[in-house]
């Protein structure tokens, strides 16, 4: 079995001479839209990457336009190369694109909310 290639919660697969090769437990997040999780729990042999993890959750099959190879990654909100090798429970994210700024969003949220104080002052 090579790295990257998914096994079942419940299945054990076997290394050299009939021993146990160890696998690790990992979640891989994705929020396609605001409120929607597809979220996934594979378990991978040691050693595999964030790379490995993606490819094995199955994400681009389930979100059409999701381009795996161009999309920011990070295990438990930190950013992170696809090469970084993964540790038991590690949970790994894809961060869709901001569809707005978020200093400018505040900016206009303000605005609004002087404008609402400064009408009720007024009116």
């Amino acid at each position: 079995m090579a790295p990257g290639d998914a096994v079942p919660d419940d299945a054990a697969s076997e290394g050299q001479g009939g021993a146990p090769t160890p696998h690790l437990a990992v979640t891989v997040v994705y929020s396609p839209c605001a409120g929607a999780v597809d979220e996934v729990t594979l378990s991978l042999p040691t050693g595999s990457t964030v790379a490995d993890a993606l490819r094995a959750s199955g994400m681009q099959q389930r979100h059409a336009g999701l381009d795996l190879e161009r999309v920011a990654v990070g295990v438990w909100g930190a950013l992170r190369s696809r090469a970084q090798v993964l540790r038991e429970a590690d949970r790994v994210e894809l961060y869709r694109p901001l569809s707005a700024d978020p200093k400018e969003s505040r900016r206009r949220r303000q605005r609004t909310q002087r404008e609402a104080v400064r009408s009720r002052t007024t009116g």
